[in-house]
């Protein structure tokens, strides 16, 4: 059983993992073997038109054609969705103005950039106002602006209360707006939570009993031994090591607490140039989660 909730979701897996075969399910195009899934709280085999007037998709691939322009695609699947009139004129400009795509609203769309018909799909699954949206890789093939644009404008929908869907392999841009995650391989879910509860899951230091520390990164100017040293005679300090002059330990994951640490090692003399907690990438996660098995 597949549940989406409020704000960005984003799902990640290696090449053949199952995200694409998840969507797809969700999105109606294809059934699954076993199980339900419910989109909204609906059943996409026993309510499946349900689910697709709730629903916006954006497939990873979809078609330019040729001498339609991109109003007359809008107004295309505007009807399809069964809008009329006035309420179809107005959901066109809606997508267009949200898209910033007015001024290629006469343009083909066969003529149009990656980023630019990518927005443009965007603005079709949205063209029914829909409360949830599933993306599959929206930000592929996007230059820095695109993706950058594309960004704001999830982020924008999230505001307005949709539930977004997200599979991508770009982590390090969509982990700073996603609030949960779901980690996949060969179909089965590996991990999931909230970024911080990923990250701290799967932290080769933070084991059980350390579920209230956090990593935290002291640069020192000169030999570090002797902070070394300090800190090995702090009871809460745990864990110590150094290398190549930066020093790691676990504390405790009070924001508080690190400064009142902080503070004391200044009092004390020490040479602290930076004082940090260590966050893994998500990307050191994906890799430690995933073996690379595809099926």
């Amino acid at each position: 059983m597949i549940l989406l909730c409020r704000s960005p979701c984003k799902h990640i897996g290696p090449n053949g993992a199952g995200k694409t075969t998840t969507m797809r399910i969700l999105s109606t195009l294809d059934e699954p073997d076993e199980g339900d899934a419910y989109v909204d709280g609906f059943s996409v085999i026993n309510d499946p038109d349900q689910v697709r007037f709730r629903l916006g998709f954006v497939p990873d691939a979809y078609g330019a054609y040729p001498n339609v322009s991109c109003i007359e695609y809008l107004d295309f699947f505007a009807r399809s969705y069964g809008l009329k009139g006035r309420q179809r004129i107005e959901a066109i400009e809606n997508v267009l103005e949200f898209t910033h795509m007015h001024h290629m609203a006469d343009k083909p769309m066969n003529g149009l950039s990656k980023g630019m018909k990518q927005r443009l799909c965007l603005g079709r699954a949205l063209i029914h106002d829909p409360t949830v949206l599933i993306l599959d890789e929206p930000a592929a093939g996007l230059d820095p602006r695109a993706r950058i644009e594309l960004k704001e404008m999830i982020v924008s929908l999230a505001a307005r209360g949709k539930s977004l869907l997200i599979s991508s392999h770009i982590l390090s841009e969509l982990a700073e707006m996603c609030h949960r995650v779901a980690i996949i391989e060969r179909g089965e879910l590996l991990a999931s939570g909230t970024v911080d509860e990923i990250l701290r899951k799967s932290s080769g230091l933070v084991e059980d009993h350390h579920a209230n520390l956090v990593s935290v990164a002291v640069e020192v100017v000169g030999d570090p031994a002797g902070v070394t040293t300090w800190l090995g005679q702090q009871p809460e300090v745990q864990a110590i090591q150094e290398k190549n002059g930066l020093i790691e330990f676990l504390f405790d994951d009070a924001p508080a607490a690190r400064c009142q640490l902080l503070r004391r090692m200044v009092e004390a003399g020490l040479p602290v140039s930076s004082f940090s907690v260590k966050r893994r990438s998500l990307e050191e996660v994906f890799m430690n989660v995933t073996r690379g098995i595809v099926q």
